[in-house]
């Protein structure tokens, strides 16, 4: 089958640890990338770009974020909105309070911030685990809103709390279009993914899933539990504070606590819990689901409701939407626990063997 690696040889040892060691793999990305940056933005309408496209870039970058943590080191965190709304807040006060700062420079210094906080709340992971470390950073989603709420600096004094972003601009180019912003993002989001790819494959990485498949051991092995963790909330809270930066500067134009709320945090772990744990690729998966079915659902829903004759009005497809977008996430999680990243693993297996049995 086209999935064969039959006939490459790896002649050396950095040859056998390239980050897509398969020929297809590579000639896949290359397609996918292209496919991105030349296809779409050539065919797509700014409907595409501003309300599909660019908020599933945005939350495939958060839930790369919390694979991290969760998936790669097996540490549960439900404060993923609170370190997006760091990033974000931190990025409209760079660009506000030291003109001339670049954008690009400014959302990674928001990063920054945003890994800086992620280390102080994830400190009570050496103590604690599972549920317990879950309403520890729970605390963080609350205080956090709290403190953008409480000091109006964070604000610029604003009455309302809610402020725009500021127009951004990349190399003297003003990101004034969907389709700008989108490339803007998608070029932020393909960099910060195979860096993560390849992190997950480096001596950090797999020290992460040892002490995510057994601490006492990693630890007895000589694997230090309290840089390993804070590690992985660091670098967690990188990306999920990037993640929040673009999603306040290209998509909803606007800095308001608000906008980060604890239902953004349960979603993006239900991102990665149906995308699959542990894959980069399940972060895409299961951001695409989240952003691409309830868009399915409120067009066929009218349309199925009107083919069958039944009286429905805005309400009730919202709470149909609502019921079968549960229905469908619990089905998943039944047929496939390891989520849906995990059936393309299973179809790779099956055609690197195909025709013989697997």
């Amino acid at each position: 089958m086209f999935y064969r690696e039959a006939g490459q040889f790896k002649t050396n040892y950095a040859a056998d640890q390239q980050i897509f060691p398969l020929l297809q793999d590579r000639i896949g990305i290359a397609i996918v990338l292209a496919l991105g940056f030349l296809v779409v933005p050539a065919l797509a309408a700014d409907y595409w770009f501003s309300a599909i496209l660019t908020p599933f870039l945005v939350f495939s970058l958060a839930a790369i974020g919390l694979n991290i943590l969760t998936g790669y080191a097996g540490q549960l965190s439900l404060g993923t909105a609170a370190f997006m709304a760091v990033g974000a807040f931190a990025a409209y006060n760079f660009v506000l309070r030291l003109p001339g700062l670049p954008h690009v420079v400014s959302f990674l210094l928001a990063g920054v911030c945003a890994a800086l906080v992620g280390m102080a709340f994830g400190l009570p992971s050496l103590r604690i685990k599972g549920f317990y470390l879950a309403v520890a950073t729970l605390a963080a989603q609350f205080f956090v809103v709290w403190a953008l709420q409480k000091f109006p600096w964070f604000t610029n004094n604003s009455a309302s709390g809610v402020i725009s972003a500021q127009p951004v601009h990349v190399l003297g180019l003003a990101l004034d279009s969907p389709r700008r912003n989108y490339l803007f993002v998608l070029t932020i989001v393909s960099v910060l993914a195979l860096l993560a790819k390849n992190l997950a494959r480096s001596n950090t990485g797999r020290q992460w899933m040892a002490v995510r498949d057994m601490d006492v051991a990693a630890e007895v092995i000589g694997i230090p539990l309290l840089r390993t963790k804070l590690l992985a909330f660091a670098v967690s809270s990188f990306y999920c504070g990037v993640a929040g930066a673009l999603y306040a500067f290209c998509y909803i134009g606007t800095v308001e606590p608000e906008a980060f709320s604890l239902d953004m945090s349960f979603r993006v772990l239900f991102m990665v819990i149906i995308g699959g744990a542990g894959t980069i690729l399940g972060s895409f998966v299961g951001a695409a689901f989240f952003v691409v079915l309830p868009i399915f659902l409120s067009i066929a829903i009218p349309a199925a409701a009107q083919l069958l004759h039944l009286p429905f009005n805005k309400a009730s497809v919202t709470y149909i939407e609502y019921m079968s977008f549960g229905a469908l996430i619990i089905f998943f999680l039944i047929v496939e626990p390891h989520g849906l990243a995990r059936l393309w693993q299973i179809t790779k297996e099956k055609l690197r063997l195909w025709p013989f049995p697997h």
